[in-house]
């Protein structure tokens, strides 16, 4: 199956405040989880975290990291709205900043960063190759980068087999959406080329669940 693009992003209020009521409890847990296997427990610095949609892993990589700062990145303001809120019922306001903006314009804080996670941006992009060429530009020579997103399915039946399995009680709008992600996801053999496009073969690209792969390295 051809990767179909998405609609537009999250941008109205109903759409974010499903995917923020939503409990990705279970993939946002297991990227932190998987930096913590993949580069240890001793990360420091400030941490750039793109479409980091309603704040969940931004605020899940705090509690893990106490010594890191984390900017997120979102296009959405709706989204980055049920962000604010939950890093500030957290008590994380001074450990996380909440940025407007898209890649590759997005006015950054600052020019480098220490580590870059990506959870869940790359299908969203009609062109993927800014997201790589983003992370080469602000990232930090040697910093540790982590990227998680779908996997394509072999057929729309089988994206329509995903979503029960895995949204069957969400509502409506995030069934939908989580359809449409999957069919703008992409194959490991896509990001293989992506990374060679990029000068990053170096990064490991790994299939992790029935929806999800990752990809990760020092820059």
């Amino acid at each position: 199956m051809e990767r179909i693009l998405e609609p537009e992003l999250m941008l109205d209020d109903e759409q974010a405040k499903a995917y923020a009521s939503a409990d990705f409890s279970a993939p946002h847990q297991m990227f932190v989880d998987l930096f913590q296997k993949i580069f240890g427990p001793d990360i420091k610095g400030v941490v750039l975290d793109l479409g980091c949609g309603p704040a969940d892993i931004s605020v899940r990589f705090a509690k893990a990291y106490p010594d890191c700062l984390i900017h997120g990145v979102d296009g959405s303001p709706a989204m980055l709205k049920y962000g604010q809120q939950r890093i500030e019922q957290e008590k994380l306001t001074s450990r996380i900043k909440l940025i407007l903006g898209k890649i590759p314009e997005v006015e950054l804080p600052q020019s480098f960063y220490d580590a870059v996670i990506v959870n869940s941006l790359l299908h969203h992009l009609p062109d993927p190759l800014l997201m790589w060429e983003t992370i080469k530009e602000v990232a930090k020579p040697q910093s540790p980068i982590l990227v998680m997103d779908l996997l394509r399915p072999e057929s729309p039946e089988k994206a329509r087999k995903l979503v029960e399995k895995y949204a069957a009680n969400e509502p409506e709008v995030l069934k939908k959406d989580f359809y449409h992600s999957l069919l703008a996801g992409f194959t490991p053999e896509e990001i293989n080329k992506q990374l060679k496009a990029q000068d990053l073969s170096h990064f490991k690209v790994e299939v992790i669940t029935d929806r999800h792969f990752i990809v990760y390295g020092y820059l």
